[in-house]
């Protein structure tokens, strides 16, 4: 659930283990996720039950239909929007609110409620108090107040009750938060609740109806996708977050767990592209302002553009460990920061400068401050290209020419080149096109192995890697040339697990442990398998990855090859992208097939950057 400035996370039966107020990168108030005493909501039936989840259409807002020996009921939940936000407004006054309504549908439900919420990741126990209507929470920057129906008992810095509903009886609740110097929230009464979650379910559907106009395969995903990486959105400043968890492990009991409740360049660029086949991006604008204050100068007084910020646009992001918090199933340390924070990674200006070109007709005529900070960022490309980065894995080791950013740079400066005009930047062409081409030279000639036969990871290396699936999606060499092939071919035999899911790379990378497969990679090879006409093998290939999506079809950033459950944070920017981009590319590549009368792709070309969905396709 997200509110557009927040994300709360719900178990399967009916806690709320994870819950950060009023922003997504707020210490917590319930992190049950990470720490059994760490805070928790628990709304769920007494004894047996099971339990059936969805979203409502057209909404973030979740439902769940509990079946048990006695009867049935309903829980409707969701974080509040601001009343009467509508379309593009959507989260723009969200009161800090979470809202939870259960009804009996039939026979009679007895439901058990527990509230503990621990402030500050756990390490405050407030003190609660009852009030009229509710119960009052007290402890450090936080004031909690639960309007609730029931008479709650008070324990330990814990409320606690039975309630039973009969068929056509319900009940609400609703968790305001405020900050100690804030003015003390009211108690909501069930009309307030009920109108208010109504409201919230317009809010949702209104802005679904005026964005979602993609028709293609697996539209329901897609849409779907589209308002999970807009539920990802900070509302005030336009920032886009990662995922809004933080330390949920890439191995279950290993320690390679980050803080990824921040606004990375990348994963915001990427998701703004997505959301142009998902969802009209029409505030596309917020973001690139939001980058050019967060950036402010950086560029022009020739420091590396910072690859991530807080989603307020605050630049220091320094990394501590919580060392109170056991972590997921033992997956300690539990971190909140990102040590990354300060690394160069030189492929963040072409990913920038490829959301820019997509999405010039939403953006219309740049203000200067956007042009200045575009026009840097491509001189920055091109001045940059030939130094050594950390890469976009973020591999904490030595430096190194990894292909990816190389080939992100010559990106920055090929679409600097189609946007020269309305960047006022026509004098900078004929050089952004030497620089362009010396990039291409370096790539063919130092990015292919021989000995792999494919791309990979890093000029000079025969390391395979994921993110040289690339070349063909962002159009530096056609489909059907030999070496993109090759190395689609490669990563498909020798870089993927026993289920065909995609490592990003096999190779040391400087940390302890181990990773999963990358959902964003697997969906990678389904977009390359349809650029270079194998759309069966591409299908094949998103169907499974697509099966991975849990009971409301979220998706977390890698897979257990073990296991095959979802691990990592949740839900992740980069596993939506990646399904919707994939998803748009098989269309397009389909389409384009079925109008030349081709049973295959072939080498008919195919541009995936300049149609938006429901454009005639040529």
């Amino acid at each position: 659930m997200s509110d557009c400035r927040s994300a709360a996370l719900v178990s399967l039966d009916g806690a709320v283990d994870w819950l950060c107020f009023p922003r997504f990168d707020s210490p917590s108030v319930f992190a049950g996720l990470l720490d059994d005493d760490a805070g928790h909501w628990s709304l769920r039936p007494v004894g047996d039950a099971s339990a059936q989840r969805r979203y409502l259409n057209q909404t973030m807002v979740l439902e769940t239909t509990y079946q048990t020996p006695t009867g049935a009921a309903v829980v409707v939940e969701a974080l509040a929007v601001g009343r009467n936000e509508r379309g593009h407004d959507l989260g723009a006054r969200s009161p800090g609110v979470l809202l939870r309504h259960v009804t009996c549908t039939r026979g009679h439900v007895t439901f058990a409620i527990e509230y503990a919420p621990r402030p500050e990741y756990g390490r405050i126990h407030p003190l609660l108090r009852p009030v009229d209507g509710g119960v009052l929470a007290r402890g450090g920057a936080d004031v909690l107040l639960l309007s609730s129906p029931v008479n709650l008992s008070l324990e330990n810095s814990t409320a606690s009750a039975e309630l039973s509903l009969s068929a056509g009886q319900s009940l609400g609740f609703a968790l305001h938060h405020r900050n100690s110097w804030e003015e003390r929230p009211v108690v909501w009464d069930a009309e307030r609740i009920a109108d208010q979650l109504d409201d919230t379910v317009s809010g949702w559907r209104s802005w679904s109806a005026l964005h979602q106009a993609y028709d293609g395969p697996w539209r329901e995903l897609v849409t779907h996708s589209g308002r999970v990486l807009q539920a990802l959105k900070f509302q005030p400043t336009g920032a886009i977050v990662a995922a809004p968890t933080t330390s949920l492990p890439e191995t279950v009991g290993g320690s390679r767990n980050w803080d990824y409740r921040f606004t990375w360049i990348r994963d915001a660029s990427f998701t703004l592209e997505a959301l142009w086949v998902a969802a009209c991006p029409d505030e596309a604008h917020e973001f690139f302002a939001f980058m050019a204050d967060a950036s402010a100068t950086s560029l022009q007084r020739g420091s590396d553009l910072q690859i991530m910020f807080g989603v307020g646009g605050e630049r220091d992001l320094t990394e501590r460990t919580l060392p109170h918090l056991s972590g997921w199933r033992g997956s300690a340390p539990v971190r909140v920061g990102n040590g990354a924070w300060d690394q160069r990674q030189l492929d963040v200006y072409g990913e920038l400068l490829g959301a820019a070109h997509r999405l010039a007709d939403q953006l219309d005529d740049f203000d200067e401050p956007t042009r200045d900070f575009l026009v840097a960022a491509v001189d920055t490309a091109m001045t940059r290209w030939t130094e050594t980065d950390q890469g976009i894995w973020e591999i904490r080791g030595a430096p190194r020419d990894f292909l990816y950013s190389k080939l992100m740079c010559w990106v920055a400066l090929d679409r600097g080149i189609a946007l020269a005009e309305a960047l006022g930047a026509q004098a900078r062409v004929q050089a952004w096109s030497a620089a362009r081409d010396e990039i291409r030279v370096a790539i063919l000639e130092r990015g292919w192995s021989d000995v792999a036969q494919a791309f990979t990871q890093s000029f000079g290396s025969d390391e395979l890697d994921a993110s040289s699936l690339m070349v063909p999606i962002v159009g530096f060499l056609p489909g059907d040339d030999r070496r993109v092939r090759a190395t689609v071919h490669a990563i498909a035999d020798r870089l993927t697990d026993d289920q065909g899911l995609v490592y990003r790379y096999l190779a040391h990378d400087g940390l302890e442990g181990e990773e999963g497969t990358f959902l964003l990679c697997t969906f990678w090879l389904a977009q390359a398998q349809a650029l270079i006409g194998e759309t069966e093998r591409a299908r094949e290939t998103f169907e499974r990855a697509i099966s991975y999506a849990n009971d409301v079809g979220l998706l977390a950033e890698e897979v257990d090859p073990a296991s095959g459950e979802l691990i990592g944070n949740y839900p992740q920017a980069f596993s939506h992208i990646g399904l919707v981009n994939a998803a748009w590319a098989i269309s397009q590549v389909e389409q384009a097939a079925a109008d030349d009368g081709e049973a295959h792709h072939g080498d008919h070309e195919v541009d995936l950057r300049l149609r938006r969905p429901g454009d005639q396709v040529d």
